[in-house]
């Protein structure tokens, strides 16, 4: 979604519409990049083909049921996988990372000053190692932690809040735990302006995604760029660095698959029960919370990724990270603000379920089309 923000293409599709940027890489950089973009959709679709199967289907993976997974390992699917994981990680080796670093070495200077946000970030537990008991979620690929006030801190699943007084829901429901969250819809509600809720950690706004979990796992090239990984190409660095650790993985994990053995345990839900999930998508912190009485679902609430990032205010007033991270941004021409929108794209926002469009008064606006 990114690259647009620096190559500019033809004025076709997919390439329009846009907002114009200040293209600056040499011709001969710009016209590989258009062709490596295209290739990008290709091996796009081949790396959803690659997850569908042992997920049934991608996106929207419909082979987990509680217990394990629905599909079965077999030689064949060992191999078909490994193939397209070949292509994909020749792509990410070959063509992604020189890109990566082709737009960095042009765009540096103010890639690496814009977009800093609140420089608190968060990583939950994230594609476990082991079978061993792991209270601290240390023995994951993606270490549990949070970095704030310069220092790497253990993260209190509990301490986990959801806030709305800016959102359109009741404020009976703000502040709470999400095990014991509610979602109560407030169209219309006064000073309100998101249909996002504020998660908190310990009343305290996060960053989640790429470079909260370099950071906090202590990745030497991430941290080594010091406050310069707070920004705009400082994320997009972080992510890329992300896809060669877990392709080289993933190929490790595949050897470890056996061919027939089962691949779920049976499992009865309990007549009545609580539980809770957090993991690390590819956006960042995820969590999912439940409530079970006489075997049907009393309450389920989820706190996903976009929501730590981009959500309105919280009670206290404090601005979400991606607010914060465009604050004192300056705009050239506000009809055509691709600063604004290189920041945003930086921490990857998915928002289809809550996108509001405003003019720059503040006025709500109905439209047909938009440009997220």
């Amino acid at each position: 979604m990114s690259a647009l923000d620096y190559v500019k293409g033809p004025d076709a599709a997919s390439f329009i519409p846009r907002y114009e940027g200040d293209y600056r890489l040499p011709k001969e950089v710009n016209d590989k990049a258009v062709e490596h973009y295209i290739q990008a959709l290709t091996i796009r679709k081949k790396a959803q083909e690659m997850l569908a199967i042992f997920g049934a289907k991608m996106p929207h993976v419909t082979a987990f049921t509680a217990g394990g997974v629905t599909e079965v390992v077999t030689p064949e699917k060992i191999a078909q996988f490994r193939e397209y994981l070949q292509e994909i990680t020749a792509f990410i080796d070959n063509v992604y990372i020189p890109d990566v670093l082709a737009v960095a070495k042009v765009y540096g200077d103010d890639g690496f000053s814009t977009g800093a946000g609140c420089k608190n970030l968060l990583s939950c537990d994230g594609l476990r190692l082991t079978d061993e008991d792991d209270s601290d979620g240390q023995k994951q690929f993606f270490k549990r932690g949070a970095y704030k006030d310069g220092k790497i801190i253990t993260v209190d699943r509990k301490k986990i809040t959801e806030q709305v007084k800016y959102a359109w829901f009741e404020d009976s429901s703000t502040d709470r735990y999400p095990g014991e969250g509610a979602t109560v819809p407030a169209p219309g509600k006064s000073g309100a302006y998101s249909w996002l809720k504020s998660p908190r950690y310990d009343r305290t706004p996060f960053e989640v995604g790429p470079l909260a979990r370099q950071w906090v796992a202590g990745q030497k090239d991430v941290v080594g760029l010091g406050d310069k990984a707070f920004s705009v190409l400082g994320r997009h660095f972080a992510r890329a660095l992300e896809l060669t650790q877990v392709s080289r993985a993933m190929s490790d994990w595949l050897d470890q698959l056996v061919p027939g053995q089962p691949t779920f345990a049976l499992y009865n839900v309990p007549k009545e029960g609580a539980g809770m999930g957090l993991h690390e998508g590819p956006r960042g912190a995820l969590g999912h919370w439940i409530v079970i009485k006489n075997y049907r679902i009393e309450n389920y609430q989820a706190v996903v990724p976009t929501t730590w990032n981009a959500g309105p205010r919280d009670d206290q007033g404090q601005l979400e990270p991606m607010e914060q991270a465009l604050m004192g941004t300056m705009v050239k021409d506000p009809d055509n603000p691709y600063e604004l929108v290189r920041i945003v794209r930086s921490m990857d926002p998915c928002i289809a379920y809550a996108v509001h469009i405003l003019d720059v008064k503040g006025v709500h606006k109905d439209v047909k089309s938009f440009i997220i």
